[in-house]
This record gives C-alpha cells, sequence and structure tokens, in this order.
C-alpha cells in the first residue's frame, strides 16, 4: 500500500459511487457520487462502494435487473498486488470529489 492512501475520513469512503458509462473512457469506467446529477437510464447502472479497510461492494443487476451485492477489493493504481479476496478487484486510475474512474477485474481474471 502506498503512503498516500486515502484517510478513513475521505469522501471517497462515504460516497456510493454510479457507474455512468457513457463517460467511460479508455482510461477506465467513471463512476459519479449518487447524490449528483446521475442522467436516467434504460440499464440498470452498477454502483460501488468502496471502503477505508480496502474492501469494497460491487452492486451489480441481478437477474431481475434489482441490485445485488458482490464483494470486492480495491487499491490504488500504484499499490502492489493485494492478496486474492475471492471477489473482483477495483483498481482506482483517477478521482476527484465528483469523479472516480476504476478499472474493475472479475475475480479469477487475475
Amino acid at each position: 500500500m502506498t503512503a498516500d492512501r486515502p484517510a478513513p475520513g475521505d469522501r471517497l469512503f462515504a460516497t456510493r459511487w454510479v457507474h455512468v458509462f457513457e463517460e467511460d473512457t479508455a482510461e477506465g469506467a467513471v463512476y459519479r457520487p449518487a447524490d449528483g446529477n446521475i442522467p436516467l437510464s434504460r440499464r440498470t447502472r452498477e454502483q460501488l462502494q468502496i471502503g477505508a479497510d480496502g474492501r469494497a461492494t460491487l452492486f451489480v443487476a441481478g437477474p431481475d435487473d434489482r441490485l445485488v451485492a458482490r464483494p470486492a477489493i480495491w487499491r490504488d493504481q500504484d499499490d502492489a498486488d493485494a492478496p486474492e479476496s475471492g471477489g473482483a478487484e477495483v483498481r482506482i486510475v483517477n478521482r476527484s470529489p465528483q469523479r472516480l474512474v476504476v478499472r474493475i477485474q472479475a475475480a479469477g481474471t487475475r
């Protein structure tokens, strides 16, 4: 882990992030705060909650399109390899209070 890891009180951890797939770039998937201005979509918008302890939760569309929680771990782009978690890995590429760019690697593909 890097020395500049966010502090536990950081907005990163207090925010439920919503995937705004229309804004995705080659850099990664773009997420915005759920309390922001998220455009309506017919497609279920995945969500992400990041914990200060290195764990994360991905909320993805289930069989009936309702969100289902999936465990994950997260780390900053420059962090060394994290231990296998059994869940997905969320790598933070870029962030600001209003925008989070991540690369998500499914479990078992590392």
